[in-house]
C-alpha cells in the first residue's frame, strides 16, 4: 500500500507533554460500530467478565547518555543489546563518531565505537558485564523520552516514574509500551472484581517503533526487530479465556504484535522467545487478539498502519478526525482508544 494513505495532519497543540493525573482519568475513545467518548477508568464497564487483558511487562531502561569523544559532545540512545556489554545505539552527531574511538560518559564509564551504520546508528562495546552496565546506566543514564515530548533541560524526576507502566518487570525497552501507562492499582482491582483477568508478555520496545516510514510503499519497508517472549503461562491463560468464551484484549500494539508473531503459522499463540519483526498492514488476518487498547499514533508510522489493519482504515480515519475535533491528546503521554476489529 502507499504510505500516503496513512498520513494526516495533527495540530501540534494536541501532542501531550504530560500524562493525565491520575493515569486512568485519560480519555478513551471507543471505536466499534460507532464512536463514543469515555474514560480509561470506565474500562471495567466496557469489557466483559471472562475477558483477558494481555499486558507488556517490559521495563524502560535509562538508555540516554551524554558523553565526550575527543572535543565532541556526543548524545547516545541505546537501541538493542547484542551480546554482553555490546549495544547498537543512535548517536548525535554521528559524523563525529570515529570507529575505534571511545566515548567517555563518566569517570570509569566509557565505550568503544565498533562501527558506524546508516541513520546515525553506531555499535558500542562497554567492556563490562550486563549487571555492571545496568548499575552504570541507573547512575548516569536518563529516561529516553520521544523527541515530541520536549524537555529543554532533559527529562524530569517525574518522567522517570511517568514513563514506566505499573506492569514493568523485565528491563530492556528504550521506549514505553504506552497503552499500559494508563493503568493504576485501583483500576486493576476493579477489573479483577469484574472478573477480568490479566496475563503478561514481553516485547522490548525500540525507538524505531515510532519512526515514520521513509519509503513510498509499505512493501519496501524493512521492519526493525525487537526481543519478545510469550511464556507458557500467558498461552495457557489465553486458551482458558477463549475456551470459556472470553475475549483477548491486547493492551498496546506491542502486546498485539508479539502475540500475533507467536502464532506463527497456527491460529493461536504458542510459547515463543526471540526476535519479533512482524509488520502488520491492512489485509493481515488477526489470530490472537479480539480487542485492542492503544494510544493515538504518529502519521505514516507502522503503529498507525497496525491499528488501521485491525479496525479498518476508514474507521480509524474517522476516529482520529473525531479525536482531533474533540481535543484528545496524542502520542505517548496522550489519551487512548479501545478498538474492535473490522468486519471481515
Amino acid at each position: 500500500m502507499k504510505v500516503d494513505a496513512f498520513d494526516f495532519a495533527l495540530p501540534p497543540e494536541l501532542i501531550a507533554t504530560e500524562p493525565a493525573r491520575p493515569r486512568d482519568s485519560a480519555r478513551l475513545l471507543v471505536a466499534d460500530e460507532s464512536l463514543r467518548d469515555r474514560r480509561v477508568a470506565d474500562l471495567p464497564d466496557l469489557l466483559r467478565p471472562g475477558d483477558l487483558l494481555v499486558v507488556n511487562d517490559t521495563r524502560v531502561i535509562p538508555a540516554r547518555l551524554v558523553g565526550q569523544s575527543g572535543d565532541a559532545r556526543i548524545e547516545v540512545t541505546l537501541l538493542r543489546a547484542h551480546r554482553e556489554g555490546e549495544w547498537s545505539a543512535l548517536a548525535r552527531p554521528a559524523k563525529r563518531c570515529r570507529v575505534g574511538a571511545r566515548i567517555a560518559f563518566a569517570p570509569s564509564f566509557e565505550a568503544e565505537i565498533l562501527r558506524r551504520g546508516e541513520g546515525g546508528e553506531i555499535g558500542l562495546r562497554f567492556g563490562v558485564t550486563d549487571a555492571a552496565l545496568d548499575a552504570l546506566l541507573a547512575r548516569h543514564g536518563r529516561v529516553p523520552l520521544p523527541p515530541y515530548i520536549r524537555r529543554p533541560g532533559g527529562p524530569t524526576a517525574a518522567d522517570a516514574a511517568d514513563y514506566q507502566t505499573i506492569f514493568a518487570r523485565t528491563p530492556g525497552a528504550v521506549a514505553a509500551p504506552t497503552a499500559g501507562l494508563h493503568f493504576t492499582p485501583a483500576l486493576l482491582d476493579r477489573l479483577r472484581a469484574r472478573g477480568i483477568a490479566s496475563a503478561a508478555v514481553t516485547l522490548h520496545v525500540g525507538v524505531g517503533t515510532f519512526a515514520p516510514l521513509k519509503v513510498a510503499d509499505t512493501d519496501d519497508h524493512r521492519m526493525h526487530g525487537e526481543w519478545g517472549c510469550v511464556g507458557a503461562d500467558a498461552v495457557a491463560a489465553i486458551r482458558r479465556a477463549r475456551a470459556d468464551g472470553g475475549r483477548v484484549v491486547a493492551v498496546g500494539t506491542t502486546s498485539l504484535r508479539v502475540l500475533e508473531f507467536a502464532c506463527g503459522k497456527g491460529d493461536s499463540p504458542a510459547p515463543f522467545q526471540g526476535e519479533c519483526d512482524l509488520f502488520i498492514t491492512p489485509g493481515y488476518r488477526f489470530k490472537a487478539v479480539d480487542r485492542l487498547l492503544t494510544n493515538f499514533h504518529l502519521p505514516r508510522s507502522t503503529l498507525f498502519m497496525l491499528v488501521c489493519a485491525f479496525a479498518g482504515l476508514d474507521r480509524m480515519r474517522a476516529a482520529y478526525a473525531h479525536a482531533m475535533g474533540q481535543g484528545y491528546r496524542f502520542y505517548s503521554y496522550g489519551d487512548a482508544c479501545l478498538l474492535s476489529p473490522a468486519a471481515s
